[in-house]
C-alpha cells in the first residue's frame, strides 16, 4: 500500500507513552503485517519490521475502542476510526465515487484494528490512547476543553451480550454535542433529543 512510509519511531522527545511489539495492523479488513505499534503524545505509529509504517495524528482520530466481541472481529483488539482514506484508488474509480457521492460534507473513514498478540495489553494501550487524544482536543468543538473523556462499558449496560469499552462524546446537554446529534439522526425530532 502506497501510504506506508519509512520514518523513524516515536521516542520520549514526542512523549512515547507505550510501545506494543507483536501487534497486527489491520486496515478496513486488510491485514498490513505484524509491528510494533508506538502510542505518543505527538502521534499514533505503527511500524513494521522492515520500518515501514504510517503515523496517524490525533485531530483525524474520531474513536478508539477496545472491542472484545468475537462476533464482531476474531481477535480482541484495539479499534481506531479515523476521518481520512487510506487506501490507493485508481483515477476511474475516484471519478466513479465523486459521481455517486455527491455530498461535499460526508468525511472518508477508515477503520483501524491494532491486534497484540498480549491481549492483556489491551487496558494500557487504551488508557495511553485516552491520555494522548486528551491533549488534542476538537478545535472545531468549543466545549471540548472541558471535557476530559469518559469511558461507557457496554457489557456492564447490557448484561454481558456485548463487551466493549470506547471514549464516549460529553453528554447531550451542550448545544454543539445536540447539534450533532441532530446532524447524525435527521429523523429524530429536536424535542426528543
Amino acid at each position: 500500500m502506497s501510504f506506508l512510509k519509512s520514518f523513524p519511531p516515536p521516542g520520549s522527545a514526542e512523549g512515547l507513552r507505550q510501545q506494543q511489539p507483536d501487534t497486527e495492523a489491520v486496515l478496513n479488513g486488510k491485514g498490513l503485517g505484524t509491528g510494533t505499534l508506538y502510542i505518543a503524545e505527538s502521534r499514533l505509529s505503527w511500524l513494521d519490521g522492515s520500518g515501514l509504517g504510517f503515523s496517524l495524528e490525533y485531530p483525524t482520530i474520531s474513536l478508539h475502542a477496545v472491542s472484545r466481541d468475537l462476533n464482531a472481529y476474531p481477535r480482541e483488539h484495539l479499534y481506531v476510526m479515523v476521518n481520512a482514506k487510506f487506501e490507493e484508488e485508481s483515477k476511474e474509480s475516484v471519478t466513479d465515487e465523486e459521481e455517486e457521492d455527491s455530498d461535499d460534507d460526508v468525511e472518508p473513514i477508515a477503520e483501524f484494528r491494532f491486534v497484540p498478540s498480549d491481549k492483556s495489553a489491551l487496558e494500557a494501550m487504551f488508557t495511553a490512547m485516552c491520555e494522548c487524544q486528551a491533549l488534542h482536543p476538537d478545535p472545531e468543538d468549543e466545549d471540548s476543553d472541558d471535557y476530559d473523556g469518559e469511558e461507557y462499558d457496554v457489557e456492564a449496560h447490557d448484561g454481558g451480550a456485548h463487551s466493549h469499552k470506547m471514549v464516549v462524546p460529553s453528554p447531550l446537554s451542550t448545544p454543539a454535542a445536540q447539534g450533532r446529534l441532530r446532524l447524525a439522526l435527521p429523523a429524530v425530532a429536536a424535542a426528543e433529543v
